[in-house]
């Protein structure tokens, strides 16, 4: 999904899609605020169902790797460590910092902020979120974007939609199993 659907989306739900104007909308408040809102919710969201991204880093023992040094070799903005793997290794600082105890490759698997919306995002950015958080996402912008408007109360209605759907989003992206063959002797 692109932001230009994003935004159409939401104003829709809202309705104050205006799809002659040039900003989608005669509201200049909502205009001004929907580049900032949906990047604040993107965040959100983000941080329940992670992206995930694996790097490999060529490193040497007695290297230290921070998560900063993983952000600059994915391209990406890392918050969270999930899996290490590879050179011998000792984690620290709660895992934000690997001590490298042998030359050779780390296998890291992370999880990353998605790109920043401004107000120069062009329309044609393409989220990296899954599909259900997508769907999701313009109650939150919907009710940020009303939170002020006390005349409806429209924006406690869409909160508590955007929370109801929050809670019954699934974080994961696989399940995981086991399989046991040839059979279970007790």
């Amino acid at each position: 999904m692109t932001l230009l659907d994003m935004k159409k989306k939401t104003l829709a739900l809202i309705e104050e899609l205006d799809p002659d104007s040039e900003y989608l909308t005669e509201d200049p408040d909502i205009a001004a605020k929907l580049n900032y809102v949906t990047n604040q919710i993107m965040f959100e969201v983000s941080r329940i169902k992670k992206i995930p991204k694996y790097v490999e880093l060529s490193v040497s023992a007695g290297d230290t790797v921070t998560l900063e040094d993983i952000s600059s070799e994915c391209g990406y903005d890392v918050y969270q460590r999930d899996k290490t793997s590879g050179a011998r290794h000792l984690e620290r600082a709660s895992g934000t910092v690997i001590k490298v105890l042998e030359d050779g490759v780390l296998e890291i698997d992370c999880f990353v902020y998605p790109e920043r919306i401004t107000e120069k995002t062009k329309d044609s950015y393409e989220f990296e979120l899954s599909d259900d958080v997508l769907e999701l996402m313009p109650y939150g912008i919907a009710a940020h974007l009303l939170k002020s408007d006390e005349s409806a109360e429209y924006g406690t209605v869409y909160e508590s939609t955007y929370r109801t759907m929050l809670q019954q989003l699934d974080p994961r992206y696989a399940l995981t199993g086991v399989s046991i063959e040839g059979g279970v002797y007790i």
